[in-house]
């Protein structure tokens, strides 16, 4: 723990980092400002590759991380590739539990109707690290009575 510049109490952990790509030379992932919550991931690629309309393409981030068994973490788009181009993370957000060892790859999806190309050391998604609670599952006969019960998608206001 640490205190922030706000003056309160935040968290710190350590995460370890290995880089696994031999293809290119990339730094470490990092994030682009000082209150930014995601570390940018690079496409660890050679050589351009092409996201067809509608295709799918699992991309190497060139790194493996081994974190504390509390942490997750999280891939997340890039909200610029998304806006601009329509290629997102198809499992957003993906998850890396602690237990991963293996290289981190962004499952990357193109929305819209052109191609896109993805050169070496394009940004591509974010990782973002966060806590997971010991959580205990309790089976019971019946669960607690609330107003909205068992209304589902749409219930609390959608209108069509």
């Amino acid at each position: 723990m640490y205190l922030n510049n706000l003056g309160g109490i935040a968290l710190s952990y350590n995460v370890q980092i290995k880089k696994v790509s031999t293809e290119i030379e990339f730094d470490l992932p990092k994030k682009m400002t000082t209150y930014s919550s995601g570390y940018d991931l690079i496409a660890a690629i050679a050589s351009p590759l092409i996201i067809q309309p509608g295709e799918r393409i699992l991309v190497p981030s060139g790194i493996a991380i081994s974190m504390p068994n509390y942490l997750e973490a999280q891939v997340r788009p890039r909200s610029g590739l998304a806006y601009k181009h329509g290629i997102t993370v198809l499992n957003s957000p993906g998850t890396v539990d602690a237990d991963y060892r293996g290289e981190i790859k962004v499952l990357l999806i193109n929305h819209s109707k052109e191609q896109y190309i993805i050169q070496p050391k394009d940004r591509i998604a974010q990782l973002v690290f966060q806590e997971i609670p010991e959580i205990q599952l309790i089976q019971v006969d019946e669960l607690t009575v609330t107003e909205r019960g068992s209304g589902g998608f749409g219930h609390t206001g959608f209108k069509s």
